[in-house]
C-alpha cells in the first residue's frame, strides 16, 4: 500500500468516527439497522464532493490551442454545479455562466471551462470566492483579455433553515480586463450572458 492508498483509508476511518459521532450526539443509535452504514456512505460521499479539495483547476487548462487570432468573446453558459457552503454544510447548486476575450486567439477547450467550474466547486466554498476562483483561473492560465463570470444558484442554508427562502437565487458577478474596464463591453456580455 503506497502512501496515498493509506492516507485515503485513514481519512475514510476519520470520517465514518466522525459521523458516528455526530449520530450519537444528536440522540441517534448508530448501530440500528438504518444507520448502521451510514457513517461509511457518509465518508465516501464527504471524499466525492469535497473532491476538488486535492484538485488543481489549472490542470484542465493546460491543453490549449490556437484560433489564427480569434480575439473576440467565448461564452459557455448554463454549466451545472453542485457545491458545499463552508458554513453550514450544506449544497448549493445552480449554473454558471462564462465568457472570456481570448488573447492572441488562445482558447481552451469548451468542456475544459465546466470542468475547471467543476473542480472548484467540489470544496468547501462561498459562492462569491468560487467565482473569483474560476474567473482568476481563466485569467492566469489563458491570459485572457478580459474574463466574466456569472453564477446562479440556490443554497440550502437559505431553504431548509434560518430565513427559510426555497427557491431563492443568490447572483454573484466577478468581471476581469477588459470586461470590467470598458463599460460597453461589459453590458454587451452581462446582456448575452442574459439571454
Amino acid at each position: 500500500m503506497n502512501a496515498l492508498e493509506s492516507k485515503v483509508l485513514s481519512s475514510q476511518d476519520e470520517i465514518e468516527a466522525a459521523i458516528e459521532t455526530l449520530l450519537k450526539a444528536l440522540g441517534e443509535d448508530p448501530a440500528r439497522e438504518g444507520l448502521r452504514d451510514t457513517p461509511a456512505r457518509v465518508a465516501r460521499m464527504y471524499r466525492e464532493v469535497f473532491r476538488g479539495l486535492h484538485e488543481d483547476p489549472l490542470k484542465h487548462l493546460e491543453t490549449q490551442f490556437s484560433a489564427d487570432g480569434h480575439e473576440e468573446l467565448v461564452i459557455v453558459k448554463d454549466i451545472t454545479f453542485f457545491s458545499m457552503c463552508e458554513h453550514h454544510l450544506l449544497p448549493f447548486f445552480g449554473k454558471a455562466h462564462i465568457a472570456y476575450l481570448p488573447d492572441g486567439g488562445r482558447l481552451a477547450g469548451l468542456s475544459k471551462l465546466a470542468r475547471v467550474t467543476q473542480t472548484i466547486a467540489a470544496r468547501p466554498q462561498l459562492q462569491e470566492r468560487m467565482s473569483a476562483q474560476i474567473a482568476d483561473a481563466l485569467e492566469q492560465a489563458l491570459g485572457a483579455r478580459g474574463v466574466m463570470v456569472k453564477l446562479e444558484a440556490e443554497h440550502m442554508c437559505m431553504a431548509m433553515r434560518g430565513a427559510r427562502a426555497d427557491g431563492s437565487k443568490t447572483v454573484t458577478l466577478v468581471t476581469r480586463g477588459e470586461l470590467s474596464d470598458n463599460p460597453e463591453r461589459r453590458a454587451e456580455t452581462l446582456k448575452l450572458l442574459q439571454d
